[in-house]
């Protein structure tokens, strides 16, 4: 029998588990509670689509690839004050210094006015087969780099300094030329705030997951003012990397907003000695913290399913991960957050419904949905697809900075276009080619706010979106403003879903890339 003490906070846990269900669907009430009813024309124009493809890259602003894109709202319109970067004091900085790990300028990487660069130009003549450095992505630095729209804070709040403002010629990639051909969206902004692991949740539910009883030391530390409190100290970003106080894995009301790893293999965290080896082992490991608890928000697969629409999450290494990640914990893990030449570096909080209690090792529903990029391949080529496909690439083919090059990815990711072109379902085909985040990497657009715009997610910093497909609109720049959920918008348009509720009242919907 449990005593006193701990009767009270079990309530007091449950209580909070559910303030937290409430908050979850709340997140957005003043902009998304009431989605407005589509215009026929959209309706028409979307029932044209048989099957959606979504593939999800990695950690790039739209600014760092397509900021010279002829007809896009690129690199050239920022104004002064976005392009200028300002320090923790509110005064521009003297130069963009690139930082290293150890937080000190980095010899390798030459000293820059405090303006845009050219990261495939002289002098910092970085190739995209080269290996580059990784801006830090999470969610109150992301906020914070934003400061309200001027965007001229992110070298400041960045470990990497003014790396954070480079960006490329995307012109050599081949992505560019599926987009000249068919449609690029200049306002397509990430869903929320952060990083990968946060905007893959989004992705699914337009929500964040909940951790109700993380511990004090995981929460972030802000100042009177909101923004994340600087140690004691903190160096100018003239000299030296940003140290915070704590930035933190949850919010002070428990959602979990920067990176936690799956409860179920394929996770980081290997099975507990002598435990399932489906599951990750519940203590945690070093490095990685305890799993996130399962879930059970709401997730587009659950509408989907609800309406007998046929669908699937391929996922690059899936299978080898699985494989990889039920070993017993002594053993080395050779796909998982492996580097290794021949590893195909697969990265666990890339995998949102893995997280959920709806497909957890066991469920029919894992079994049918949750699928490998092999099976992704064969399917394409079988025009075989469900109606509506993602597909999230291994991670040495997502373009994600530090442990992949653009290269390799542009050239896996133009390959699955053109084998989709040539699949026996290209006539009614939609494809949506995204990124699930920024990477750190900085954007002169401000992202839209206001009711029915914006919530306390985001929308965040502004990213590359392709629509590709018969019905797009053919050499096209798209201008509607979207978020990472205009995708889920769409889905529920075509497929006559429930409405999600976290997806914004205002966000487009897709339909204006089609003709």
């Amino acid at each position: 029998m449990m005593n006193p003490s701990s009767l009270a906070r079990a309530a007091a846990r449950q209580h909070s588990r559910q303030a937290l269900t409430t908050l979850a669907a709340l997140l957005c009430a003043a902009g998304c509670a009431v989605q407005p009813a589509p215009e026929p024309a959209a309706v028409a124009k979307a029932q044209r689509i048989g099957h959606v493809v979504v593939i999800y890259a990695e950690n790039h602003s739209f600014d760092n690839l397509y900021g010279l894109f002829p007809g896009a709202d690129g690199v050239a319109n920022a104004t002064p004050e976005q392009a200028t970067q300002l320090d923790h004091d509110g005064q521009p900085l003297k130069e963009l210094v690139t930082f290293g790990r150890d937080g000190k300028p980095d010899p390798a990487y030459p000293r820059m006015p405090n303006r845009p660069f050219r990261i495939d130009a002289p002098p910092v003549s970085r190739t995209t087969s080269d290996i580059v450095p990784s801006p830090i992505h999470a969610f109150f630095h992301n906020r914070d780099q934003i400061n309200g729209g001027k965007n001229n804070l992110f070298a400041a709040m960045s470990q990497v300094g003014g790396w954070t403002m480079g960006y490329y010629d995307g012109s050599q990639l081949k992505q560019w030329q599926w987009a000249k051909e068919f449609a690029l969206a200049d306002r397509f902004f990430m869903g929320t705030f952060g990083g990968s692991y946060l905007n893959h949740q989004y992705l699914i539910c337009a929500c964040a997951p909940l951790d109700p009883d993380a511990p004090e030391s995981a929460r972030a530390k802000l100042d009177a003012n909101g923004r994340l409190a600087l140690k004691p100290g903190s160096p100018s970003a003239n000299v030296g990397a940003v140290q915070v106080v704590n930035g933190g894995l949850v919010t002070d009301d428990g959602l979990s907003v920067n990176t936690a790893q799956p409860p179920w293999q394929p996770s980081g965290i290997p099975p507990a000695e002598g435990g399932p080896a489906d599951d990750a082992d519940p203590k945690g490991a070093p490095g990685f913290g305890k799993p996130l608890p399962q879930q059970r928000m709401r997730t587009v697969g659950d509408t989907l399913s609800a309406k007998g629409v046929s669908w699937a999450w391929y996922a690059g290494g899936w299978n080898a991960a699985l494989a990889d990640g039920r070993q017993p914990p002594s053993a080395r893990r050779s796909v998982i957050y492996a580097r290794d030449d021949s590893s195909p570096m697969f990265q666990p909080h890339h995998q949102p419904f893995n997280y959920h209690a709806r497909f957890a090792p066991g469920t029919a529903d894992r079994a049918e949905h949750l699928k490998d990029g092999e099976d992704f391949l064969r399917d394409i080529a079988a025009g075989t697809l469900p109606a509506v496909s993602f597909y999230k690439p291994a991670g040495r083919f997502t373009q994600h900075p530090s442990y992949t090059d653009l290269k390799s990815g542009d050239e896996h990711m133009a390959d699955v276009l053109a084998r989709l072109r040539a699949s026996p379902q290209w006539q009614d085909m939609l494809i949506v080619v995204t990124y699930d985040e920024n990477g750190g990497y900085w954007d002169h657009a401000p992202p839209p706010s206001g009711p029915g715009w914006s919530d306390r997610l985001g929308p965040a910093t502004r990213i590359p979106a392709l629509f590709i497909g018969p019905s797009v609109k053919r050499g096209h720049v798209d201008h509607t403003t979207y978020d990472t959920a205009s995708i889920l918008k769409f889905i529920t348009l075509r497929f006559g879903l429930d409405p999600l509720p976290g997806v914004r009242a205002k966000t487009g919907d897709l339909t204006a890339a089609l003709q």
